[in-house]
């Protein structure tokens, strides 16, 4: 097989790659007779000088490679008919916005995986970035505290930034008696906990974080999204997810009192948009709300906080939110506001090390299945939404959608 690593064609563009050059000669190691070529680009993290230098072939054209990797949707024209892709593909929620992508994979007779859908047998991810997306994102809203607040300073983000060099930045901010609550209960959370812990904030039960008062000393709580709800007629009744699926009406959030007990808020929970808001307009005015900075690490846009208006970017990544009016303002503009962080595309602000962790992951997860039983695997098939060109049984829902009637 002969496997080829995409040049990122997204704007704004992402710097990440899903294989390192020391990746792919073990790899070539491990599986005799797999080629890979590297196509040719001028913001990858690794430069084509590192893959050149370890004897990988650089290229402009990945025409002679079956099999392409690359880690967010490629740009249209960019698509080479009847290869297999492999990146995050945002189509299987109907993302409207995406709807062209998933026609020019069907109409070239592609077949597409998405890194979304590899799936243990708990339906639990194999592989994502969302751990870096929670530990970036709280280095980014601590910068935030500080920009806003004036009591310490944070450099911007880098792409050469290391885990280490974090800490190191960071380590005077649990000085600040900062109250900080995380939502979710997955990879991205545990990213976010990961650096405050590191730094010294105490880790908190949920009823400690509601009884500790503001100011007392600088501590993290994280509420699992089954403690962020409640059933309205039977506020007892044991959580459950495939209930909260099939009849999301019947609950309604319990998140506000622990906003009102914090100083800054991570969001890292998933949201479906039938489930209910966890911080409405309204309650995002109320006199008894002192959030200063909300870090959006998920970005649901219009998503359960509704001070997200909407993505920010490496570059700008902070807006105020009025919640007197509704409406954004410039970033530090006024105490009265709560400053927004929600930039999408957090792990691309530690490429270097993200990249690494996930292509060590894919390495021995991914690869081992797709140069053994190929798309006769099942972690491989479970993950396939395109195959030649037609939706796979799983993913047949999306029909309608393709079509443009959904």
């Amino acid at each position: 097989m002969k496997i080829g690593i995409i040049r990122e064609t997204k704007i704004p563009e992402d710097n990440r790659v899903i294989l390192t050059p020391a990746q792919i000669v073990e790899l070539q190691r491990k599986f005799p007779g797999t080629e890979f070529e590297v196509q040719s680009s001028s913001i990858r993290a690794y430069n084509d000088a590192s893959y050149r230098a370890l004897g990988i072939p650089v290229v402009d054209s990945l025409e002679n490679c079956q099999v392409l990797f690359g880690v967010k949707e490629a740009k249209l024209t960019s698509l080479l008919p009847h290869k297999h892709y492999f990146f995050f593909g945002h189509l299987a929620k109907l993302q409207a916005h995406n709807r062209p992508l998933l026609q020019k994979l069907m109409s070239s007779g592609i077949t597409f995986s998405d890194y979304e859908y590899l799936l243990d047998s708990q339906n639990q991810r194999l592989n994502s970035f969302s751990w870096w997306a929670g530990f970036v994102g709280v280095y980014n809203t601590l910068r935030g505290y500080g920009l806003r607040s004036g009591t310490f300073t944070l450099p911007a983000t880098d792409k050469t930034f290391t885990l280490e060099q974090v800490y190191e930045l960071t380590k005077d901010c649990a000085k600040l008696p900062l109250k900080v609550i995380i939502t979710g209960s997955g990879l991205a959370a545990e990213g976010a906990q990961h650096l405050l812990q590191r730094i010294g904030f105490q880790g908190l039960t949920p009823a400690q974080f509601l009884s500790t008062p503001k100011g007392s000393s600088p501590c993290y709580s994280y509420l699992k999204v089954e403690e962020m709800l409640r059933h309205k007629s039977q506020p007892a009744q044991a959580f459950s997810f495939s209930d909260l699926q099939q009849n999301p009406g019947n609950y309604e959030s319990c998140f506000f009192p622990y906003a009102c007990a914090a100083d800054i808020l991570m969001v890292c929970h998933y949201w479906d948009p039938a489930s209910p808001v966890h911080l409405n307009r309204k309650q995002l005015k109320a006199a008894d709300l002192h959030l200063q900075v909300v870090g959006d690490v998920t970005c649901d846009i219009p998503g359960s906080i509704q001070s997200t208006l909407r993505s920010t970017t490496h570059r700008e990544p902070y807006y105020d939110y009025n919640p007197q009016t509704g409406l954004e303002e410039p970033a530090f503009s006024s105490l009265q506001n709560i400053t927004c962080m929600a930039v999408d595309s957090l792990p691309n602000a530690m490429p270097l090390e993200a990249s690494k962790n996930f292509g060590e992951r894919l390495c021995e997860i991914v690869f081992p299945c797709l140069l053994g039983k190929y798309l006769d695997d099942p972690t491989i098939a479970s993950a396939t939404i395109v195959r030649d060109g037609k939706l796979t049984a799983k993913f047949a829902y999306l029909a309608d959608f393709a079509a443009g009637r959904a």
